[in-house]
């Protein structure tokens, strides 16, 4: 398997497929590379050069007990980046992957390195409710998903995708079983330590000052019946931090939408790739 050691001798899983401009693909918690199947596979067609890795503590790289936080996510990428030898790339993160991306491109993605951005369903500017950001989600939201995690790990990750993830406990929705299974297994995959801890990074990390500083080009999608990072306090907040943001919600659609939607999905990122 193609991987790259880190500094402190993480191993970092990737997949690089094609040629041409890079597109880099940055999966949220507690998923893996393979969350981005239906875009990898849409976008080396079109003729791209399509990249994403295992967030350390995910997959199939090393299920670390320290640096699972937002820093330290970012600074991975920046070696991954650097090992591949990056330029012009278009980073695309969706969720927790999201806030990875603006983290990122704030802080590694001068010198030509980064040409545009994508955050989907994405965590920025923050997600944790506090003085400062009052409309966000209570701590013991995301407390409870560390108790559900520590009590029955196998379990939480059937009821996410059953449920809120994909928007399959709407009525009339259209459930597909292989895509809960696929959500467990990459879950499962996973050091149930490095999750945890990722709770913390993706609810109570501040985006703001990242987004902020981003130059670059950046689409902000979110799905308008998205569940577990509710629109009003996410993408409708981050558009107006951004410089050069450009926003498209989609209504009715869920959390994980490039999957079930990535005959909606795809052609819009081509659009925003390619403009």
């Amino acid at each position: 398997m193609p991987t790259i050691t880190t500094r402190d001798g993480t191993e970092i899983f990737y997949k690089d497929w094609g040629a041409g401009t890079p597109l880099v693909f940055h999966h949220g918690w507690p998923l893996s590379a393979d969350d981005w199947d239906a875009q990898m596979l849409f976008f080396v067609a079109q003729g791209y050069r399509v990249i994403a890795h295992d967030r350390r503590g995910h997959g199939r790289s090393s299920q670390t007990a320290t640096g699972n936080e937002m820093n330290t996510y970012a600074a991975d990428m920046a070696e991954l980046a650097a090992h591949l030898d990056l330029k012009g790339a278009v980073h695309i993160g969706h969720s927790t992957g999201g806030g990875e991306v603006a983290r990122y491109v704030a802080k590694y993605g001068g010198g030509g390195r980064v040409a545009k951005a994508v955050l989907i369903g994405a965590v920025p500017p923050v997600m944790l409710k506090t003085e400062a950001n009052p409309e966000g989600l209570p701590i013991e939201v995301f407390d409870g998903f560390r108790a559900a995690l520590a009590a029955n790990r196998a379990q939480f990750y059937r009821d996410v995708p059953s449920g809120p993830f994909y928007g399959f406990n709407r009525p009339g929705a259209k459930v597909s079983e292989g895509a809960i299974d696929n959500w467990w297994r990459q879950g499962m995959m996973g050091g149930a330590k490095a999750h945890h801890d990722c709770i913390k990074a993706f609810s109570e990390t501040d985006f703001t000052e990242d987004l902020k500083a981003i130059e670059v080009p950046v689409l902000v999608m979110h799905g308008e019946d998205d569940q577990i990072v509710p629109i009003a306090d996410a993408a409708l907040k981050a558009i107006k931090l951004l410089k050069a943001g450009t926003l498209k919600t989609y209504p009715g659609l869920p959390h994980g939408m490039c999957t079930t939607h990535a005959e909606i999905i795809n052609p819009d990122l081509l659009a925003f790739i390619k403009a």
